[in-house]
């Protein structure tokens, strides 16, 4: 543990795009596989761990970690300063749309394991790292509404439509998990509804850490267009 992080250069953010329609298929009891390793998109440049240092803090958890608590080799004693306070949003912007619209905001200290307990778990049993190598974190959720990392949480897997309100020339931008059933504006404002995503959405991920006198260091953004499938009605195996 205490030699994890020296293997760590830096973050990116990561959109592991996932095609949940095979996701429920395989998932039990093979586990998420086809249905995420088609596409990883990651943003334009890497953020050193040196860079990132200021932004240290307590996970939102707390200093200690009992829920679950940590087998003895994935024990952090420095655990109580291990996160980032960097703020993390996700913004959609339908084909039909100019502009995007925020739809989450979550931030990396709702993490629970870190990334050195990341590192260590995953080559405690032999599984060899090699310079270059890109691990994800998994989604990042916070606690509250409007702070979940994945559509399938923000829409009850599908069950509860996100309804993003884009502006008419003098409305801001807003979006809402709600029941508006069949409405297609209220107060001037269009209502697009996605459980999911679909043909034409540009899904865009920034993030940056920020301190009270300014200082910001920011990781760009990354996006990316989902694009209609070249043969919808054929299986290709």
């Amino acid at each position: 543990m205490e030699n994890a992080e020296d293997r760590i250069f830096g973050a990116v953010l990561l959109n592991d795009w996932s095609a949940r329609d095979i996701q429920k298929w395989e998932y039990v009891p093979l586990g998420p596989f086809t249905s995420k390793n088609f596409c990883t998109s990651i943003s334009p440049w890497i953020v050193t761990m040196d860079a990132l240092q200021p932004f240290r803090c307590c996970p939102s958890s707390g200093s200690q970690q009992t829920d679950p608590s940590p087998l003895p080799y994935l024990a952090d004693p420095l655990y109580a300063s291990s996160a980032l306070d960097l703020t993390l949003q996700v913004s959609l912007q339908p084909a039909e749309e100019q502009e995007p619209a925020v739809i989450t905001s979550t931030n990396a200290k709702y993490l629970y394991w870190n990334p050195r307990q990341q590192i260590v778990h995953h080559s405690v049993t032999g599984c060899v790292m090699r310079a270059g190598d890109l691990l994800g974190t998994g989604t990042i959720s916070g606690p509250l509404p409007g702070s979940q990392g994945c559509l399938l949480e923000m829409t009850r897997d599908g069950q509860q439509a996100l309804h993003i309100f884009f502006p008419t020339p003098t409305a801001p931008v807003k979006s809402l998990c709600v029941d508006m059933g069949d409405v297609d504006s209220v107060s001037g404002l269009r209502i697009v509804r996605r459980n999911y995503l679909e043909d034409g959405d540009k899904v865009i991920m920034t993030g940056f850490g920020q301190l009270e006198d300014g200082f910001r260091v920011g990781f760009g953004c990354v996006e990316g267009v989902v694009l209609p499938a070249h043969c919808p009605s054929q299986l290709i195996v």
